[in-house]
């Protein structure tokens, strides 16, 4: 995939990644959602049907209008030269490591929330494919573009080219990402204002360099980084502290 497809293309392209991540976090998911799904109403075929369906016409939505912002602002998906992919996955693996720095101190502070889940390195494994491409579609192509595309339209400012829009782009499509895991965190413990500040903090250092990446390089490198450092998260680090 380069930048030279069509929109089309890159279109398609981008939404097969999509449902295929999509279906692969569904272990994950239903493994850490499983006390929900036990008492659901409907079977789990039913649920998988309707949380692939309820994706696709997400990712369509965002794809669309993600490509067509990020193409008027200047910003790049794919690039037309290879990327330093060993650069880009440590940056990945560093962001990875400063998260679970980050945990510890939280989980000095009582919040154990890492230390309920039992998630099988496999599940780990494969739920880094739904955060390295479905979530910087949604968080970086999307919402960090629309915002940029916002505030350059109310400012009459070239977004794309101009730090002080893109960094508050960064950090506001950070800030969205980290409270996007509430529901998540919320199946492990209640919401306190410690918690609810330890998913902000968490996600934003992870949203603050894939959004820095995909001003700067391009989202394929932000999906690279972040798919790094979710191998660090979610499997790696699991297998050494919980063994």
């Amino acid at each position: 995939m380069i930048q030279s497809f069509s929109h089309r293309k890159l279109f398609w392209a981008l939404l097969a990644a999509c449902m295929l991540s999509t279906l692969a976090v569904l272990p994950y998911a239903f493994n850490l959602q499983k006390e929900v799904i036990m008492k659901a109403t409907v079977s789990l075929p039913v649920m998988i049907i309707g949380s692939v369906i309820q994706s696709a016409l997400l990712f369509a939505i965002a794809l669309y209008l993600g490509i067509k912002m990020a193409s008027k602002m200047g910003l790049t998906i794919i690039p037309t030269q290879k990327i330093k992919g060993g650069k880009v996955a440590m940056i990945g693996v560093a962001t990875g490591l400063a998260i679970v720095l980050g945990d510890h101190i939280f989980t000095q502070l009582g919040v154990r929330l890492t230390e309920k889940l039992s998630i099988p390195a496999w599940q780990g494994f494969l739920a880094s494919f739904y955060g390295g491409i479905a979530e910087e579609i949604l968080l970086r192509l999307f919402f960090m573009s629309l915002i940029a595309w916002i505030i350059g339209y109310i400012t009459k400012k070239q977004a794309g080219k101009n730090a002080g829009i893109m960094w508050v782009s960064i950090l506001v499509a950070s800030i969205i990402f980290g409270l996007g895991h509430l529901p998540a965190t919320a199946t492990l413990a209640p919401l306190t204002a410690i918690i609810i500040a330890r998913a902000v903090v968490l996600n934003g250092i992870g949203g603050i360099v894939f959004g820095w990446l995909y001003w700067k390089d391009s989202l394929l490198a932000a999906m690279v980084a972040h798919f790094s450092a979710d191998i660090i998260i979610h499997v790696i680090a699991p297998a050494l502290f919980n063994a």
